[in-house]
C-alpha cells in the first residue's frame, strides 16, 4: 500500500509541475496541396494551422510566409504538413550539361571562357566544369548571374 501510494504521489508531482520541455500550440505555414521536390514554392497555395509542439522545435518549421520566397522544395511536402526549414532550397541556377560562363578574376584582371557544367548547382555551391577550350574539368562557385567564378578572387 505504501509503494503505491508513493508512485501515486510521484505521477501527481510530475503532473502537477511538468517536464522542463513544455508544449504549446504554435502555428506553422502548410501547403494546401502537396508539393513535388523541385517545385518552386512561391506559387504554392499555402494556410497557417496551429500544433502542439515543444518551444525548442519550433525553429525547425517554417512559421511565416516570407521564408518561402524563392525557394523550392528539397522534398516531398504533404498537404497540410508543417513544412521542415531543413526541406527548403534555392533554386538550380545552372544545370547539368548546360554551358556556363567561367569568371577568373585576379586584381583587375578578368578571364572569361565558356564551360560545361558536369553538376548542378545553385548561388554558393561548389562545382565541376568542364573548360571547352581545354577540355579541363575545373571547380568553382555559381554566382548568382548564373555564371561560374574560377580560381583567383
Amino acid at each position: 500500500m505504501g509503494r503505491l501510494l508513493f508512485l501515486a504521489l510521484c505521477l501527481l508531482s510530475f503532473l502537477a509541475f511538468g517536464s522542463s520541455a513544455q508544449a504549446g500550440r504554435v502555428d506553422f505555414v502548410v501547403p494546401l496541396v502537396t508539393v513535388y521536390p523541385g517545385q518552386p514554392l512561391g506559387d504554392v497555395a499555402i494556410s497557417r494551422k496551429g500544433f502542439f509542439i515543444r518551444e525548442e522545435a519550433a525553429s525547425l518549421y517554417v512559421v511565416d510566409s516570407s521564408q518561402l520566397l524563392n525557394k523550392i522544395a528539397r522534398g516531398t511536402l504533404p498537404a497540410g504538413r508543417p513544412i521542415k526549414v531543413s526541406m527548403l532550397g534555392d533554386p538550380v541556377l545552372v544545370k547539368r550539361g548546360q554551358m556556363a560562363r567561367l569568371v577568373f578574376t585576379s586584381g583587375d584582371l578578368v578571364i572569361t571562357a565558356m564551360g560545361m557544367a558536369m553538376e548542378a548547382g545553385s548561388v554558393g555551391d561548389f562545382i565541376k566544369v568542364r573548360n571547352t577550350d581545354s577540355g579541363l574539368v575545373i571547380n568553382g562557385t555559381v554566382l548568382d548571374d548564373g555564371s561560374v567564378r574560377v580560381g583567383g578572387r
